[in-house]
């Protein structure tokens, strides 16, 4: 699942592009979304990422988009280029939502999806394998696809939460890991990797990285600012807190964050009219009859899979004013929900003087920029629900308001 590595500098810094069995062109034009477009970006700040990589039939892009932050981390701090393995995560972190999916008696989130903060979680407690080490693979499949898997698992959970309350014994946790041995293989104890032995925890430890570096931040009003709370989206199955910021302080972050060499993780709704993986972008248009979807195709889930037209994503167009209230509505009337993880690597000023990000998504490289794509902040302000990033990266002033 490793991929040939190409480098392409972009305003001193430089972005991996992955190669597959639809490669992108060699070196994407990231001053422009796809061919044709009358849009014009001036990178300001392209960081460092590994290659992009395809979840496929799986919704672990929580992991996906944790661990290639973590994968720019390891860059950022001169430590090289790892590959370390998705599939590994989300397979211990089968185990802990079990567990908690019991203890709740039913009464919580099981599925594949996940946020991005489980991963410094996971890691601790598990720490983590290179790719090559733990694919996730079995049986000669080079793709992922957890659908029947996550079927069985739910329904061995469900019987187990239909019995009598104390009723089940301890037998269940080590039927419940030969079923994800069965579809991801058994984890290993210890393995080699480059001439040395390690375990998982060792492994982890070698890289250096100090999970309890990394904070997660969000921005809504039904909390006060500066303030730690647990979001209230499904796949939280942990119910880990974020930081609350004011929404332009929020967006300021991350801008500080990219402007200092820090990628972002980023957590967001991809179901509007306005995003378009297959255009390279993802906007929120004033009008929406500037976009209208025309069909479906397998280039994502939901609505971002659709296939859509219009002159938005060919000419820059005006976008809705974003305001606190507005992104609160939205939340709260579920129109904007915890579809998908990805992660920001850079940002470019386009030729109207508006600010997108350069994100880095994991459905593999069949877009005109390789598998990126570009985010208006007006997208961003609107749509996101938390991103995570190194606390170095957040401002000293903001820092301070939080407690960090």
């Amino acid at each position: 699942m490793r991929f040939l590595l190409s480098f392409i500098a972009l305003s001193s810094a430089t972005v991996a592009i992955a190669q597959n069995a639809n490669p992108a062109p060699a070196t994407p034009d990231y001053t422009i979304n796809k061919p044709g477009s009358s849009y014009a970006f001036t990178p300001s700040k392209i960081l460092a990422a590994t290659p992009v990589e395809d979840q496929c039939r799986t919704s672990t892009c929580w992991s996906y988009s944790t661990l290639s932050l973590l994968e720019s981390e390891l860059i950022r701090l001169g430590k090289g280029q790892h590959n370390l393995s998705q599939m590994y995560v989300a397979r211990c972190a089968y185990t802990e939502k079990a567990k908690t999916y019991l203890r709740m008696n039913g009464n919580h989130s099981f599925d594949q999806g996940g946020e991005g903060w489980d991963i410094p979680s996971i890691v601790s407690q598990y720490g983590i394998v290179p790719e090559s080490v733990y694919t996730g693979l079995k049986n000669g499949a080079t793709r992922h696809d957890h659908s029947e898997m996550i079927a069985v698992l739910k329904g061995f959970m469900g019987a187990l939460v239909k019995r009598e309350t104390g009723t089940y014994t301890e037998s269940w946790l080590p039927a419940f890991e030969g079923i994800l041995d069965a579809y991801l293989g058994p984890i290993p104890k210890e393995f080699t990797y480059e001439g040395k032995t390690y375990t998982p925890k060792s492994y982890a430890a070698s890289l250096g990285l100090n999970m309890a570096d990394y904070v997660a931040l969000t921005s809504f009003t039904h909390h006060p600012d500066y303030s730690h709370f647990v979001v209230e989206v499904p796949d939280n199955w942990a119910m880990d807190r974020a930081y609350n910021l004011p929404l332009d302080e929020f967006t300021q972050t991350v801008n500080t964050a990219l402007s200092k060499g820090f990628t972002v993780a980023w957590a967001a709704d991809v179901s509007e009219k306005g995003f378009s993986f297959r255009d390279g972008l993802a906007i929120v248009p004033a009008d929406e009859s500037t976009i209208k979807k025309i069909g479906t195709d397998n280039a994502g889930f939901n609505d971002a899979g659709a296939k859509k037209e219009g002159n938005a994503f060919s000419v820059p167009v005006a976008e809705l004013d974003i305001t606190p209230a507005v992104r609160q509505a939205a939340f709260d009337r579920q129109t904007t929900t915890d579809d998908h993880g990805m992660h920001i690597v850079g940002m470019s000023t386009e030729k109207n003087g508006n600010t997108y990000f350069l994100v880095k998504n994991s459905w593999g490289t069949g877009n005109a920029l390789g598998g990126y794509f570009y985010v208006s902040e007006a997208y961003f302000k609107y749509k996101t629900i938390s991103v995570m990033l190194h606390k170095e990266g957040v401002e000293k002033g903001i820092a301070r308001k939080l407690g960090l």
